[in-house]
């Protein structure tokens, strides 16, 4: 029998596909999710192979990554999703690059062999709508159908940008039980409303992943430092010349352990030993 965290989520993200599927692209902010780690996949992905995208949402990084030329299969746990994905896909000519579309839980690959995929990727936060128990048999599940020595790509919620955007988000927030759980053990209950999630910090995000036979490559503040939004957003409109050179500058600082803890979405990379 499915949880409850599991049933608020996917009717949270069954409700909100066009959202989704926009929220990396709506502005220069959230664009710096989507940009941020396409280029570490750039950087650390094989030349070809064929990639896993678990929890891959309506399907942005398999589109994505088909075009560069892998071969994808896109997991999620919401038809919805899966659905909008298939328009997508077809709309992008990229139907002969995407092999599988399946829907099914990132805790439950058994779907998958051993050792099955050149690389694995579960990007933008599925990991975070798990529970203590299921998170870590969701990792376990990513590393088993990886193949030896290949690389998966994990990003979750930073708990630490949670505090740093309360004072000017919802400082409201800070009055109810609900906000003192997301300091003690990382668990939102009100998260967008009625669903679930678990914010991270970095070295918890390393430590779950190091019960696994695996190697961390790399830790990544997506985000960069913790900006309020509409800030970011003011900058890249009113500067694009200095924009430009804070990208760079991003790139160059986003590893830096204070950043990756600062940041709305930390991205580690691990190696299957």
């Amino acid at each position: 029998m499915k949880n409850k965290e599991i049933i608020i989520t996917k009717k949270n993200y069954s409700n909100n596909v066009k959202q989704e599927w926009t929220r990396l692209v709506k502005d220069p902010y959230h664009e710096l999710e989507f940009s941020t780690t396409l280029y570490f996949l750039k950087k650390y992905l094989p030349k070809r192979g064929l990639i896993l995208d678990a929890g891959g949402g309506p399907g942005r990084y398999t589109i994505e990554l088909a075009k560069l030329g892998y071969d994808i299969v896109l997991l999620d746990l919401v038809e919805e999703n899966l659905e909008f994905a298939r328009k997508q896909i077809k709309k992008s000519k990229v139907e002969g690059k995407v092999k599988q579309i399946i829907q099914g839980s990132i805790t439950d690959l058994s779907e998958f062999s051993n050792n099955t995929f050149d690389a694995v990727i579960c990007l933008g936060g599925p990991l975070s709508h798990n529970t203590e128990e299921q998170r870590q048999k969701a990792v376990s599940e990513l590393v088993r159908v990886s193949k030896k020595n290949s690389n998966i790509f994990t990003s979750v919620m930073g708990k630490y940008a949670v505090l740093l955007n309360t004072p000017s988000g919802w400082p409201e927030e800070v009055e109810l039980k609900n906000f003192y759980n997301i300091i003690e053990n990382g668990d939102d209950y009100r998260w967008r409303g009625t669903g679930y999630c678990h914010f991270f910090t970095s070295s918890e995000l390393e430590d779950i992943f190091l019960r696994e036979k695996v190697k961390i490559i790399d830790k990544v503040g997506l985000e960069g430092l913790n900006i309020d939004g509409k800030v970011i957003n003011k900058f890249a409109r009113n500067f694009p010349k200095a924009w430009k050179n804070w990208l760079d500058i991003h790139i160059k600082i986003c590893t830096e352990s204070f950043v990756v803890d600062s940041s709305s979405h930390i991205l580690i990379i691990t190696k299957k030993l």
